[in-house]
């Protein structure tokens, strides 16, 4: 294969601007950094909705776009935030529309592995993954590495699990 038709690793990772979704982004832009891979920050988001008189109804009287707006700014905020500026070249900030384990399994369908962070809130939490995660390593298309750690580790001493689909223990 000839230097001009090799394939840069592609590098999806989901932030939320959580503290494990921001550990995840650094760790994703280490990864990417030596292996000279690129990264897709992907924020997905929805409009909240409750129930009214058993009809589902918008929760906020805004416009989509509103909401897709905060969400681009969190993202930009996130990146800005975690990422060297020498960095940043290898970041492509996406916000998408939809459920984010749907959003990032869809991402995963042409990445070489896929990192969401982990929101442990008690001892007992953090020994179970969350949804968007576990729905992630159940149907992700790739490898899916999760990031735990609580948000007063280091990032150096966050803890890491990859789980390959199809994969047994």
């Amino acid at each position: 294969m000839s230097a001009a038709t090799k394939k840069v690793p592609r590098i999806v990772v989901g932030v939320d601007g959580s503290p494990p979704s921001r550990a995840a982004l650094r760790w994703a832009v280490r990864e990417a950094e030596s292996t000279g891979g690129a990264v897709d920050a992907i924020l997905a988001w929805q409009t909240p909705i409750e129930m009214h008189a058993y009809v589902w109804a918008p929760l906020y009287e805004q416009q989509p776009g509103d909401f897709e707006e905060a969400a681009r700014k969190t993202l930009e905020g996130v990146i800005s935030n975690e990422v060297d500026p020498a960095d940043s070249q290898r970041v492509t900030s996406r916000v998408v529309n939809g459920h984010p384990a749907q959003v990032l399994i869809d991402a995963s369908a042409d990445a070489d592995l896929l990192v969401v962070g982990s929101r442990g809130h008690s001892a007992f939490a953090e020994a179970l993954l969350g949804s968007v995660g576990e729905h992630c390593v159940h149907h992700a298309h790739c490898p899916v590495l999760i990031i735990r750690g609580e948000p007063a580790q280091a990032a150096a001493a966050v803890r890491a699990e990859l789980v390959v689909p199809g994969a047994t223990a």
